[in-house]
């Protein structure tokens, strides 16, 4: 059963931290505690990393709720167990492995291709887009603007792969069976089928991003968060008026990057 309570055992009579527990709870002692984990596989709890994959689809709302105990009891909203960084970091070698054998890659342009994907399309604009959404929400929709409310740039990052998550499954995993077949002719029902995959791909990405910051209740007016939609049904329907195949230009781009 998950906890509903505050546990906060280190605490002094009036609420306050030690100094010894407060150190504990810098975000240094929090980034060295998880990083440290990263090389202990029997320490990570890799069920429930699956079951928050599972729910990032069925219903992302538990997945933040767990954020919420997560607070109560370890007073941090980010993740300090990195199981769920380790299995995403499975799924995108899995799932680049099987684009390059659809796009008919060599072995080394696989390789070129995957280290691509990981250290560009998620670490890299992971990191600007946490950093960027870090920045906004302590600048612009905190509702009191003090020390003990602000957004932790550990839970940015937890957000975009959990945003990142569902984005990959679809277009690195679901969008595979239907490339050669389907997507890359020149037909209309081939950009169609393309494009509505990026269309639900990037919805997923900006819906999941706002259940992430909309769950943190110091923070105010999260409802902006979903007005990208509005430009992502324009250049959706911009796209089957003109043509443009998403899914064809993506794998251009790869098949120059990987030269």
């Amino acid at each position: 059963m998950l906890p509903t309570t505050l546990v906060n055992s280190g605490s002094q009579g009036n609420g306050v931290l030690s100094p010894r527990d407060a150190a504990r709870h810098t975000a240094g002692a929090k980034r060295y505690k998880y990083l440290r984990r990263l090389f202990h596989f029997r320490q990570m709890d890799f069920e429930f990393a699956l079951w928050q994959m599972l729910y990032l689809f069925t219903s992302p709302q538990r997945v933040y709720r767990n954020f919420h105990y997560r607070k109560q009891t370890k007073d941090q909203w980010a993740r300090d167990d990195p199981a769920f960084l380790v299995l995403l970091s499975v799924w995108l070698c899995v799932s680049t492995v099987g684009f390059g054998f659809v796009l008919d890659m060599g072995f080394f342009e696989t390789i070129k291709l995957l280290l691509w994907v990981v250290f560009i399309d998620c670490v890299g604009v992971g990191l600007l887009i946490a950093t960027l959404m870090w920045f906004i929400s302590n600048k612009y929709l905190v509702k009191q603007q003090n020390r003990d409310y602000d957004v932790e740039w550990g839970y940015a990052f937890d957000v975009h792969l959990n945003a990142f998550y569902p984005l990959l499954v679809i277009l690195h995993f679901i969008q595979l069976f239907f490339i050669n077949y389907v997507i890359i002719s020149d037909s209309f029902i081939g950009y169609f089928v393309g494009n509505t995959l990026w269309l639900i791909a990037i919805g997923y990405y900006i819906y999941v991003t706002f259940l992430g910051y909309s769950a943190l209740p110091f923070l105010k007016n999260t409802a902006i968060l979903l007005y990208p939609f509005a430009l992502l049904i324009m250049l959706y329907l911009i796209s089957l008026a003109c043509g443009w195949n998403f899914t064809k230009m993506l794998c251009s781009f790869y098949k120059y990057r990987v030269k």
